[in-house]
């Protein structure tokens, strides 16, 4: 039953909850972390942990993170709208940046959106890609929706293996007044790599997103700043659960047809982290939490894609505030499986994540969906 209350005559709005607002709630049964199996499968890849890093160049901007997160059981997400394909010498970009940040979130913003003013060199982009695919990383790639047929075809001869077809807020149709509209199960069905696709918010949009063939959503927005500058916020405990709900619906529809999950927004411990997977999701995005990884190439710094929009920015480039807290660089091994001496679950995401379904008496992801849940 959804939960309306009147904010003003002849007007309602429905009471959300975000992940703060929640708590797992531990059954009669508890077992040993050791037993628990965090892998995760979407269609014929598959992973160790249930973490996907943000398609940002302040995490993916080098093969070596590409590399580290293969090698630590994730999957790293290039942004093929970022650096990679403007910008031949990266290093110097990365300097520019965190020398505008020292100073100001205004100047940085300005320096972002002057590397990204460049034209994407589609060949150089190639060149990149291939030395990602060197790594035995499964090659995953994220585009925008307004340019993902223009970019697409490059991308798939590139040998990309995963596309991400993601954006703040997404549509099944993206429609442009005097342009070409993407209808993206038409767009979709012609592609032989799998999609996933987001950010959604709601079940209805989680449901025509599954209809267009995606073998994956992603819920939630990431870390920006479309509260203030648009007056638009996911609350994820309720969008996950509504995702949840259309999946099994799509489920009985289609006769078994499973579309994964994948959480972006509000995650920035372990413990977020599973409460994600409890509200319904399958996997994680993370972003912020691994910008302290030694392995990440803008010290420390992190914005998202959105934060380099040409007109309106929607994220600002800040220094994590783990990565400040850190004596010493940490590296993505230690963020992920720890060990760990932080005692908030910043470090050893996994290793937290181990522990509340072992608490809780789950040993797999799919069962942990079924955790008990309590509001605050």
């Amino acid at each position: 039953m959804r939960d309306n209350v009147e904010i003003g005559i002849g007007r309602e709005a429905r009471r959300t909850f975000h992940l703060d607002d929640i708590n797992l709630v531990p059954s009669r049964r508890t077992r040993s972390s050791k037993d628990v199996d965090t892998s995760w499968n979407i269609d014929a890849y598959s992973f160790d942990v249930p973490f996907v890093s943000h398609p940002t160049d302040a995490l993916a901007g080098s093969t070596d993170f590409i590399a580290a997160m293969h090698e630590q059981g994730g999957l790293g997400v290039i942004n093929a709208e970022g650096l990679w394909g403007r910008q031949a010498d990266l290093d110097a970009a990365f300097a520019r940046l965190a020398e505008a940040a020292a100073e100001s979130a205004p100047a940085a913003t300005r320096v972002l959106q002057e590397l990204h003013s460049a034209p994407i060199d589609t060949e150089l982009l190639a060149e990149r890609l291939a030395e990602a695919r060197s790594t035995d990383a499964t090659l995953s790639v994220r585009v925008s929706p307004q340019r993902a047929r223009e970019l697409t075809p490059a991308l798939v001869k590139a040998g990309v293996e995963l596309l991400f077809i993601q954006g703040t807020i997404i549509s099944a149709e993206h429609v442009a007044k005097g342009g070409d509209p993407i209808n993206l199960k038409e767009f979709i069905s012609e592609l032989e790599v799998p999609v996933i696709a987001g950010g959604v918010s709601n079940y209805t949009t989680a449901m025509h997103l599954m209809r267009t063939g995606a073998a994956g959503i992603i819920v939630g927005g990431g870390r920006n700043t479309s509260a203030a500058a648009l007056g638009i916020e996911t609350p994820m405990a309720t969008a996950i659960a509504d995702a949840n709900a259309a999946r099994r619906e799509y489920l009985d529809e289609t006769g078994g047809r499973y579309v994964h999950i994948l959480a972006d927004g509000e995650i920035e411990t372990s413990g977020d982290i599973a409460k994600a997977i409890a509200c319904g999701a399958d996997a994680v995005i993370l972003g912020a939490p691994l910008a302290a990884a030694s392995e990440s190439p803008a010290a420390g710094h992190y914005w998202q894609s959105s934060a380099a929009h040409p007109r309106f920015p929607r994220g600002v480039i800040e220094r994590d505030e783990f990565a400040l807290a850190a004596e010493e660089p940490v590296s993505l091994a230690s963020l992920l499986h720890g060990p760990s001496s932080d005692a908030f679950g910043y470090e050893n995401l996994c290793g937290g994540l181990r522990r509340a379904m072992a608490k809780c008496g789950y040993t797999d992801l799919k069962s942990f969906q079924k955790v008990d849940l309590a509001v605050s």
